[in-house]
């Protein structure tokens, strides 16, 4: 018989960010697109209620709370946890890797050659990503022992507690991929961790 679940996590990506340049979005706090509303219901079906929420504090974690809200979801105020932001991508923020590339960027090289731990000029590593995730994922999950926590974050900050819940190493963790509005639930177990879906997507 497996043991209940400590903790139960329910990862959300927020709503896509309309940017058709495709440019490097990391922690600039852009605006997202929450108007597919019959996709909003459907989530707000399946996410549990009398959770906890939890969100990093940018604007597009927060317009996707409220349409979840406006989908009939009830939710609490969220806790503000700014360590669950996406990775900061430093000077390369708001731009195109197509530019960094055509413009011969002297960082990009090393990056690619390593983007688990290559840093950024002024920015992080994917492996810092992981870390700063992880002293969030293991304090709330001792805070509300035995609750749902509802986390609207990032593709960044979920491949990072994908990698904390499979003790992936980091180069791993990147090739996972996690869509705009894709929900990832695991669970916290006193044994480990127990992974019940990824990139999951409302039909």
């Amino acid at each position: 018989m497996t043991s209940p679940a400590l903790c139960r996590w329910w990862w959300l990506r927020h709503a896509p960010v309309p940017d058709p340049e495709g440019r490097i979005s990391g922690r600039l706090d852009l605006p997202c697109d929450t108007s597919d509303t019959d996709w909003f219901v459907e989530l707000a079906n399946r996410l549990p209620r009398s959770a906890v929420l939890v969100d990093s504090g940018l604007i597009r974690c927060s317009q996707t709370i409220g349409a979840l809200e406006a989908a009939g979801l009830p939710l609490p105020p969220a806790l503000i946890e700014p360590d669950l932001a996406e990775q900061d991508f430093g000077r390369w923020q708001g731009r195109t890797w197509a530019l960094l590339a055509s413009s011969k960027d002297p960082d990009l090289p090393a990056f690619w050659h390593n983007p688990a731990t290559a840093t950024p000029p002024g920015g992080e590593s994917f492996a810092a990503v992981v870390e700063r995730v992880r002293a969030v994922v293991d304090r709330l999950s001792a805070e509300h022992s035995g609750r749902d926590i509802i986390a609207v974050a990032h593709a960044g900050t979920i491949r990072a507690a994908l990698a904390i819940a499979l003790d992936l190493p980091p180069e791993t963790a990147l090739s996972f991929v996690v869509d705009p509005l894709s929900l990832t639930r695991l669970d916290a177990m006193d044994s480990g961790w127990r992974v019940v879906g990824v990139n999951w997507q409302p039909s």
